[in-house]
């Protein structure tokens, strides 16, 4: 399920490209997308449910949205489709946005958004994104499939956007047992030790010149497009973080105490320059895999991030991929050490709107949109 190319096409030749608007979900990263919109000359919508988060926005004038639509819940954006068309609307996807709508029905949204959304369904299925990454050469922390096979530690995920709520440590199949919630999809994944680092990429087809992406299969020895380190994070998880103040896991869950991974925070990171390379050569995979998923597959478009532990022996473990713009980019709206050295001011909301200027001016929208 999706927009195909010739519907985004009809779309596109209704839209007057001197107005284009950029419309976003008032929740995740917003701030930055609405604050990069205005810097490269857009008009902006804001939608949101809930007159106090409408309020808030006025605290950030250089990121309050030109115009509001406001729902009585999220999934009303689908029958203002029509109405979005109308404005010249853009949407920016982010990861409320795909939770607050669900992956079915923001694939199926009739508003040309920026980026692939036939990605999500590769993104929304950590088998799916195993087979996705293992594809592009990265080295991931091992998965049990039958929980009663649990010799250490692991780490169960739920899927979906959920900021790390429910995500539990389990040492044996007992511990699975007493915090696993058997009705929602989940993994079962090695709990692997090293520093997490969040590596967050820009991937722009339309670009011919920098860091040029290799194909594969069905594109070796084709040039896709650039590719481009953006910034980089940690990520502040109550109450993990500080657990460890308390006394063992054992003793802790005797008295009924349990771990917790909800993420309240994002903290800038720089890595060792030698471990770069390493970086470049897995969202290079990355990247070229996408194109490979399946037949006629559009490809990465635009911002994704690299989830990794990093070992004491040096190695990457990647152990999530995001295919769209993360929170763990907010620290960075006024730049990045990375983006930096390129040019000043570079968040990756502004990044997502030069890329939609320039393909404006370049007459390439369909490249970058779907």
């Amino acid at each position: 399920m999706g927009v195909d190319s010739n519907t985004l096409a009809t779309w596109l030749a209704d839209y007057d490209p001197s107005q284009i608007t950029i419309g976003v979900v008032a929740s995740h990263s917003s701030l930055q997308i609405l604050h990069g919109a205005r810097l490269e000359g857009f008009k902006t919508l804001g939608i949101a449910v809930g007159e106090n988060r409408r309020r808030y926005y006025k605290a950030f004038p250089g990121a309050e949205p030109d115009e509001w639509l406001m729902l009585e819940n999220y999934r009303e954006m689908l029958d203002y489709a029509e109405w979005f068309r109308k404005r010249n609307v853009v949407i920016i996807p982010h990861g409320s946005l795909v939770e607050y709508l669900g992956s079915t029905n923001f694939r199926s949204l009739q508003v040309p958004t920026f980026g692939n959304r036939g990605i999500l369904h590769w993104e929304s299925s950590r088998d799916r994104q195993r087979q996705w990454l293992e594809a592009g050469g990265c080295t991931m922390p091992k998965v049990y499939t039958d929980p009663h096979d649990i010799d250490g530690p692991v780490i169960v995920k739920y899927a979906g956007a959920k900021g790390g709520r429910g995500y539990f440590i389990a040492r044996d199949y007992r511990d699975f047992r007493r915090n696993a919630d058997l009705e929602d999809e989940f993994t079962i994944q090695e709990y692997a030790l090293g520093c997490r680092y969040y590596l967050h990429f820009f991937f722009d087809p339309t670009a011919t010149d920098g860091f040029q992406v290799q194909g594969r299969g069905s594109h070796a020895g084709q040039n896709l497009g650039r590719l481009e380190l953006l910034s980089m994070d940690r990520r502040d998880e109550a109450n993990v973080d500080e657990f460890y103040k308390l006394g063992s896991l054992r003793d802790l869950r005797e008295k009924g105490i349990e771990p917790s991974f909800v993420v309240t925070g994002n903290q800038p990171v720089v890595i060792r320059e030698s471990l770069l390379p390493r970086a470049f050569e897995m969202a290079e995979g990355t990247v070229s895999a996408s194109f490979e998923l399946e037949e006629g597959a559009k490809g990465m478009i635009g911002p994704f991030c690299l989830e990794t532990i990093v070992t004491d022996q040096l190695e990457f473990k990647v152990f999530e991929i995001s295919a769209r713009i993360v929170a763990g980019s907010n620290p960075f709206i006024g730049g990045s050490p990375y983006s930096d050295i390129n040019e000043p001011f570079m968040s990756t909301g502004r990044r997502i709107a030069r890329s939609i200027k320039k393909s404006i001016a370049d007459g390439t929208l369909l490249d970058i949109l779907s």
